[in-house]
């Protein structure tokens, strides 16, 4: 956990000279601490990990309250004696899950390269059966008695939007019940199964739902057309990432000489006894 910048140890930096420098990369020396160098990448590094408040903050700010900042932290470091174990512990896992991150994050911008994207796109998409979609609207009342009731006055030349406002319980009453377009999987199932079986124009028999009863008039229907390939961006992008990532993983595994202690005797819960790190 990134700790918050310090700012009111400048007294521990009052043996220190300023040096006037113009940086050039990220090896330029900023200061030196009893012989152990802070680099410009040091600053740099320091500040990505930041909060997002301390990041907001002016960069002539930011820059001395950083220098600052680490070389208090390499004086504090250099007078500890002895490295607890906890801390060797920690450092290893530190880097480790930095270098796999790198090597992740490589794997995953070469996965989403637009022509990736595109090449996934058009596998999903150029020949696939999307299915339908409809556009219905639904009077939602409590009863049985209610729903046939309704299915016999639009048989009588009620008006299906009209009946809606004045008699369905559901959100969509006061717009005349109507659900808008949604494609297969979007409803319940009994509420689905009347769709489907309804040609355009026609009304239902009552539908029992878990919401109640059900009088639905499918009014459009059309073959569902595929999405952008903006819209579907993120998600592709997220599969071609995974899918990148666990291929890349699974070719190590078999390439890998894994020998795996036996875990038998080890108690799972033995994970929140912080206090091994300490032996």
């Amino acid at each position: 956990m990134v700790k918050p910048l310090n700012f009111i140890g400048a007294a521990l930096l009052s043996t220190f000279a300023a040096t006037s420098l113009q940086a050039q990369d990220a090896s330029t020396v900023i200061t030196s601490v009893n012989g152990t160098d802070i680099t410009l990448g040091h600053v740099i590094a320091s500040h990505a990990r930041l909060p997002q408040q301390y990041r907001d903050l002016p960069p002539e700010v930011l820059f001395q309250g950083i220098i600052d900042q680490l070389t208090q932290q390499e004086l504090l470091a250099q007078s500890l004696k002895d490295t607890p174990a906890r801390v060797t512990t920690t450092l290893q896992n530190e880097r480790r899950s930095l270098l796999a991150g790198e090597v992740i994050d490589a794997l995953s911008s070469d996965a989403v390269a637009e022509d990736a994207l595109k090449a996934a796109y058009e596998a999903q998409y150029a020949d696939a059966d999307l299915g339908k979609e409809y556009n219905a609207a639904h009077i939602l009342v409590e009863t049985q008695d209610e729903a046939t009731a309704l299915v016999e006055q639009l048989s009588d030349g009620a008006d299906f939007a009209e009946l809606a406002k004045e008699k369905s319980t559901g959100p969509s009453g006061p717009n005349g019940g109507d659900l808008g377009w949604f494609g297969t999987g979007a409803m319940v199932a009994p509420f689905e199964e009347a769709v489907v079986a309804l040609s355009v124009g026609e009304v239902s028999q009552p539908v029992e739902t878990q919401f109640g009863w059900h009088v639905i008039l499918l009014k459009q229907d059309r073959i569902a057309s595929a999405p952008s390939l903006d819209e579907v961006r993120a998600d592709l992008s997220q599969r071609l990432q995974r899918e990148a990532v666990d291929s890349y993983v699974a070719n190590l595994l078999e390439g890998a000489d894994i020998t795996a202690a036996d875990l038998s005797a080890i108690d799972p819960s033995i994970i929140s006894n912080y206090e091994l790190l300490s032996e």
